[in-house]
C-alpha cells in the first residue's frame, strides 16, 4: 500500500499527517521542526511513501535537503497552491497537514524548485548587499530631508563627496553637527561593508564562466548576471527558454470567464529581485547604451508603437529568454541578427 504525507511546518513544530492510497489517515503527530525529528517519524518500514509534501517557507530548503538525502520522495510545494486550505472552517496546523496530505495523494500541487547550496549562498550575498544599499540610501535621504528643514540644501552630490558636503553645511552649526555625526558614522560603515560585499561579488563573477558569457549582453553587468545565475540555478528545469519569462512574472496575466476574456498587466509572479534586475538591465540597454544592436532595434520598434514602459518590460522578458539560451548553448551574445539566440 502506498502512502502520502503532508508536513505543515512552523518555526518550532511541524504537524505531520500520513494517509494511505484510499485517503484514510494512518498517523498524525506533532514533532520539532528538525530533520532528525522528522526522519524519526518518516523513516519507518511500515510506510511506503509515494509523495511527501512540504510547503515552501523559511525552513523548507533546510528540511527538504535533509529528507532528500535520506532518499525520501519529498516535494516542495508552491505556497499559492496551498491557499485552498484557508477555506477550512477550522484552520489549524493539524488540519493544514491533513489537507496537504490529501492534496499530495490526489496530485493537486505544483512543485517548487529548491535551489542548490551554492545558489543559496549566492542569493544570500546578493540580498545582504541589497539590504545594506537600501539602508545607506535611507540614511542619506533622511539627512537631506532633515537638513532641508533648516534651509540647508545638500543638492546634487555623489556618494564619495556626500559626507564632506554634509559637514560643510553644518560647519558653523555645532548643535546640528552633533546630531548629524552619528548618522554619518553609520553611513560610512555601511558604505565600507557594501564595498566589501561588492568586491566579493566581482571575484565570484570573474571566476564564473556562465556569468562572463551572460555579461556579453549589453546592459547586463556583474550584479544582473550573478542574480540570474543564482535564481535560475539549474537551466534544465525549464522546458524551453520561453518559459523563463513567465517564471519571472514578465508575461501578461490572463482572465477569462464566460464572455470576459482579457489580458492584463504582467503577473509579477516569481522572483521579485530578478524581475527588477532584468527591468533595470533593459532600461540601460534601451536608454543609456550607445552601441546599436538588433535587440535594441527590436525594442525601439515596440517603443514607437506602444510606449517606452511597455518596450522596457518586453525587452526585460526577452533578455531573460536570451540569457537562458546563451547559458544552455554555451554561446555569447551576437550583435547582429544572423545566428542570434532569439525567442
Amino acid at each position: 500500500m502506498e502512502h502520502c504525507a503532508g508536513l505543515d511546518v512552523s518555526v518550532k513544530d511541524t504537524s505531520v499527517c500520513i494517509v494511505d492510497d484510499t485517503g484514510r489517515i494512518v498517523r498524525e503527530v506533532r514533532v520539532a521542526s528538525e530533520p532528525a525529528a522528522l526522519l524519526a517519524v518518516l523513516n519507518n518500514s511500515a510506510y511506503h511513501f509515494n509523495r511527501i509534501g512540504l510547503e515552501a517557507g523559511p525552513l523548507s530548503q533546510w528540511l527538504y535537503s535533509a529528507l532528500a538525502e535520506a532518499d525520501l520522495p519529498v516535494i516542495c510545494v508552491e505556497t499559492r497552491h496551498m491557499r485552498v486550505l484557508k477555506a477550512q472552517i477550522n484552520k489549524t496546523d493539524r488540519n493544514d497537514a491533513r489537507g496537504m496530505a490529501q492534496m499530495m495523494r490526489a496530485g493537486l500541487y505544483r512543485p517548487v524548485h529548491v535551489k542548490t547550496l551554492r545558489s543559496q549562498k549566492l542569493r544570500m550575498l546578493l540580498t545582504h548587499r541589497q539590504l545594506l544599499q537600501s539602508k545607506a540610501i535611507a540614511l542619506e535621504n533622511d539627512l537631506r530631508g532633515t537638513l532641508r528643514n533648516f534651509g540647508l540644501k545638500v543638492g546634487m552630490v555623489g556618494t564619495v563627496k556626500f559626507e564632506a558636503r554634509i559637514k560643510e553645511l553644518v560647519e558653523n552649526l555645532p548643535d546640528l553637527a552633533v546630531l548629524v555625526e552619528p548618522l554619518l558614522v553609520v553611513r560610512r560603515v555601511l558604505r565600507e561593508q557594501i564595498a566589501v560585499l561588492h568586491r566579493r561579488l566581482l571575484a565570484i563573477v570573474k571566476d564564473d564562466e556562465v556569468c562572463r558569457r551572460l555579461m556579453t549582453i549589453p546592459g547586463v553587468g556583474p550584479v544582473v548576471a550573478l542574480t540570474y545565475r543564482a535564481t535560475v540555478d539549474v537551466p534544465a528545469r525549464f522546458r524551453n527558454s520561453k518559459a523563463v519569462g513567465a517564471a519571472f512574472g514578465l508575461t501578461s496575466a490572463k482572465y477569462q470567464s464566460g464572455e470576459i476574456n482579457r489580458s492584463g498587466a504582467i503577473s509579477k509572479c516569481g522572483d521579485e529581485m530578478m524581475r527588477v534586475m532584468l527591468y533595470e538591465a533593459a532600461q540601460i540597454l534601451l536608454v543609456r547604451s550607445t552601441k546599436w544592436c538588433w535587440l535594441k532595434a527590436w525594442a525601439m520598434q515596440i517603443a514607437r508603437r506602444q510606449g517606452m514602459k511597455k518596450a522596457i518590460v518586453a525587452l526585460a522578458r526577452r533578455l531573460a529568454v536570451i540569457m537562458h539560451r546563451i547559458w544552455v548553448d554555451g554561446t555569447e551574445f551576437r550583435w547582429t541578427r544572423e545566428g542570434a539566440a532569439t525567442a
